[in-house]
């Protein structure tokens, strides 16, 4: 397909070995977004919202027009700023010269509501193709874990969201590219509580 000039987006993720990124990945509707802030909440540590979600609303709101082939790589560019930017912030949240009293055992994650990995399953889903840029970019990117939501909680209804009755065929289609790729991830599902327990004990096993 035809699209925008890949040299024209910088689409590398930058890393700080002090800050332990967790990605949320999942289909629509399945609590990325809650689970992200639980999180964030819970560890006093920034989270990454999802930009495409940003991105496609402002774009409804303006042109009641929805996601094109275009607006891929743009959106890839958003979310790895994003990503970018809230890393370094973890980071200096960490360094007594920026934070009298650093809290290393709360204050050391980055919680991504979704990544580029995520983009590049939306994108073959919907299109049956992604951007080269794109795809070389979602497989290259490190995340010390990976969390496939389950899809056990109400579909809601928004201007963006199109797929009440294939979210369980899309989560097996993430649980299928993750595997293909040879991304390990954890199934975190229940209520948000029980969530947010899940992760906090992957995450002290990290740490042992």
């Amino acid at each position: 397909m035809n699209g925008n000039d890949a040299t024209a987006f910088n689409l590398t993720q930058h890393t700080h070995k002090s800050v332990i990124k967790v990605a949320i990945l999942g289909a629509e509707s399945t609590g990325k977004t809650t689970l992200s802030r639980d999180l964030a909440a819970y560890f006093g540590s920034p989270w990454v919202p999802e930009y495409m979600r940003i991105y496609l609303q402002e774009k409804w709101d303006n042109e009641q027009v929805t996601c094109t082939w275009d607006d891929l790589l743009p959106i890839a560019q958003g979310q790895i700023d994003l990503e970018n930017k809230l890393t370094q912030q973890a980071a200096q949240n960490l360094q007594p010269s920026r934070n009298p009293n650093p809290n290393p055992e709360t204050q050391k994650y980055l919680f991504c509501d979704t990544s580029l990995f995520e983009l590049m399953v939306y994108s073959n889903w919907y299109y049956s193709d992604c951007p080269d840029a794109l795809t070389q970019a979602a497989l290259s990117h490190h995340y010390d874990l990976i969390l496939l939501t389950a899809v056990d909680i109400p579909w809601v209804a928004d201007d963006l969201r199109d797929s009440p009755y294939q979210r369980e065929e899309i989560s097996a289609y993430f649980e299928s590219q993750l595997n293909c790729h040879e991304k390990n991830f954890k199934r975190v599902g229940g209520d948000r509580g029980e969530r947010v327990r899940q992760v906090i004990g992957w995450l002290k096993e990290l740490d042992s």
